[in-house]
């Protein structure tokens, strides 16, 4: 008798079971140190064995790559949505220091610690592998934006941040992937090709977000649209972003990042639509791609594990990612602990996991696996640090910065 079918139901019931019960105690999880990314990584890997039921690693990278694909496209257009562009002059100015100053800075000195600790690897995978691991998840360190006892300027700071510094990275992540899959074939086309992308994509971006939001203003002012069905535009406007780009041989995820900006900003309602369908169907979404990445990337990247990759994880946990940030909010008048909490707070997540991804499918990498450990361990590790700190370090500040 094949036993296959009954396996594959009992580990996708497992893991229903496991989101519904997350689910029911969501609230009660928020008060202690847990977190969904931590409780779903760790999940991931108890199932790891279980997933051979599915087939071989190679035959789930495509199912793999479909849900990262889907996931960082939604998460680039709700996260640009967010942004107004008449308050990054004013109200924005620290966490603009932090992506203006820092980021780059952040992406230089982890381009040279890599290179130090692995100099086989070459500086194009250096630069590669800091560029994966620049971008940063606010949902790690949930209770720190979400906190009401954070100072406002530290949890806006982080959020903004976080929302914005995955999308700008996408440019320096795909020259990162051209310069070294360059080493592992032919170059022709290759610069072309990536120029093509950075310059189709945004203009797909901008025509198809102005758009989608003038013609949902025009439903909305005309009482065409039921409320119910806004989150359904949302999600095709974005979808369609990704695909219109990518047939045109455009970047869809920095179309999809580009129409999410010039979406928040054209539409002249309330967007909390946007935020409403990331909570129900974008953490569904986010649930998966943990449990993905502990069931599959976690185990892979660990049986590549050295000393060097784990080296390099821990310092981009720490100095690669505090010291550029601290230098880059100088004379700012933040006290020297609120610089190292926002240098701290730079948790690897979702962004790191999806761009390696979708990179590793796309180009021919050298040294995959020494990558793959590279971004696996410093994602583990910040799911664990990260959302363990949290809740501790937000109370701390909160009594620090009070009067």
């Amino acid at each position: 008798m094949d036993h296959a079918p009954s396996s594959l139901e009992s580990v996708i019931l497992g893991v229903l079971l496991c989101a519904m019960a997350y689910s029911l105690l969501s609230k009660a999880i928020s008060r202690t140190i847990l977190t969904l990314p931590l409780l779903f990584v760790a999940i991931g890997y108890l199932f790891a064995p279980a997933t051979q039921v599915f087939g071989t690693p190679v035959e789930l990278r495509g199912s793999v790559r479909l849900l990262a694909e889907v996931t960082l496209v939604l998460v680039l257009f709700a996260d640009a949505s967010h942004v107004r562009f008449a308050q990054l002059k004013t109200s924005f100015t620290i966490p603009l220091r932090m992506l203006i100053l820092g980021m780059p800075a952040t992406i230089a000195l982890g381009t040279l610690v890599v290179f130090v600790i692995f100099p086989e690897g070459g500086l194009a995978l250096a630069f590669l592998t800091a560029a994966l691991l620049t971008p940063t998840d606010a949902a790690l360190g949930q209770s720190v934006v979400s906190s009401p006892d954070v100072p406002e300027i530290l949890s806006q700071s982080i959020n903004v941040e976080s929302g914005l510094n995955d999308g700008l990275a996408l440019p320096f992540v795909l020259l990162g992937a051209v310069l070294a899959s360059s080493a592992m074939q032919s170059t022709d086309g290759l610069a072309l090709q990536a120029a093509t992308q950075l310059v189709l994509g945004p203009l797909v971006g901008i025509a198809v977000g102005w758009g989608a939001a003038r013609a949902l203003d025009v439903a909305q002012r005309r009482d065409w649209i039921v409320e119910s069905a806004e989150g359904i535009v949302f999600l095709c406007t974005a979808l369609i972003c990704f695909l219109a780009a990518e047939l045109i041989n455009g970047n869809g995820f920095i179309a999809a990042f580009v129409a999410g900006a010039v979406f928040g900003n054209t539409y002249r309602h309330d967007i909390h639509f946007i935020s409403e369908f990331m909570e129900g169907a974008g953490q569904l979404l986010t649930m998966a791609a943990f449990l993905m990445f502990g069931a599959l990337m976690l185990p892979d990247g660990l049986s590549h594990f050295t000393w060097s990759t784990c080296l390099i994880a821990l310092s981009f946990l720490t100095l690669v990612r505090v010291l550029p940030i601290f230098l880059s909010l100088t004379g700012t008048g933040l006290a020297v602990r609120e610089k190292l909490f926002l240098g701290w707070f730079g948790p690897r997540g979702l962004a790191s996991i999806l761009f390696t991804l979708i990179m590793m499918d796309e180009f021919e990498l050298p040294a995959e696996g020494e990558l793959l450990a590279c971004v696996s361990l410093t994602v583990a590790l910040s799911v664990l640090l990260h959302g363990i700190s949290a809740t501790p370090l937000a109370k701390r500040i909160a009594r620090r910065t009070k009067p």
